[in-house]
């Protein structure tokens, strides 16, 4: 059966496996998937990210990341869903937990965080919160 959300999917399985104290999790690998962790990786919320053509299918190794044994992530929550599509210009993009946290925004510059869009004055879809 085909998975109806993928970006909520690979969210998931960080939000789990961060619980499971995992050193890593597997996810899929897809375009959007990767971008979505470089803007992860680049906010510090991850370790990092590799391919891993290991198993039959492309997949993506998520490095979390924790600290003092606390996960970096305390919330992770899909914002548009495949139901609901939320779409926000650059001045409404509000701050997340009062500038704590970042939104993750699909723009037509590529995927940025919320900071990054108000910054090159872009608007898009907000895929994300993370704090």
């Amino acid at each position: 059966m085909a998975m109806t959300d993928p970006l909520g999917d690979m969210l998931t399985r960080i939000r789990n496996g961060q619980q499971a104290k995992k050193d890593s999790v597997l996810s899929p690998a897809s375009k959007l998937r990767a971008n979505v962790l470089e803007v992860l990786q680049r906010e510090g919320y991850i370790r990092g990210y590799t391919e891993d053509n290991t198993g039959p299918h492309k997949a993506l190794r998520i490095e979390l990341k924790y600290f003092e044994g606390e996960p970096a992530i305390k919330y992770v929550a899909r914002v548009s869903k495949p139901g609901r599509r939320v779409y926000s210009g650059s001045k409404d993009l509000a701050p997340v937990r009062n500038g704590l946290g970042i939104s993750i925004v699909s723009t037509p510059r590529g995927v940025l965080s919320d900071a990054e869009a108000r910054q090159q004055n872009v608007g898009g879809e907000v895929l994300a919160e993370v704090f």
